[in-house]
């Protein structure tokens, strides 16, 4: 029985699995890109996604504060070095912000880092290398 148990609760395991992938956006990832579920010092949540894109690397960094009208200053790096100084404001309906880079590509792994601050001094990060 004990078997019989475990086998029931794979099955359901992997029942909730495929339901999830299969109710995902579309444009979340493909295979072979990153990511990267990011950190934020309050209840906002943000994540960053890297992939490739004609020989070069597309950077999507999204936070998702549920709060419209609130503009973010935003740094985007490559390996240390500056991509992207800017500002980005939430959105109806999610509240959120999206920035969409795309940077050429190196033949060496790339270190990408995103941070985001809001007026009220909420900071989110993320980082990955692709």
């Amino acid at each position: 029985m004990f078997a019989s148990s475990k086998m029931s609760k794979s099955l359901v395991a992997a029942a909730v699995l495929m339901l999830a992938v299969a109710l995902a956006p579309a444009g979340l990832a493909k295979h072979g890109d990153v990511l990267v579920r990011g950190t934020c010092t309050s209840s906002s949540m943000s994540k960053l996604k890297l992939s490739r894109e004609d020989g070069r690397v597309e950077v999507e960094f999204e936070v998702d504060q549920n709060r419209t009208g609130v503009t973010w200053r935003i740094v985007l790096t490559r390996n240390g070095t500056r991509v992207f100084r800017g500002a980005r404001t939430t959105r109806p309906p999610s509240g959120s912000f999206s920035l969409r880079r795309v940077v050429g590509d190196t033949p060496a792994a790339d270190r990408f880092r995103a941070r985001a601050t809001s007026p009220s001094g909420e900071a989110c990060t993320a980082s990955g290398s692709f």
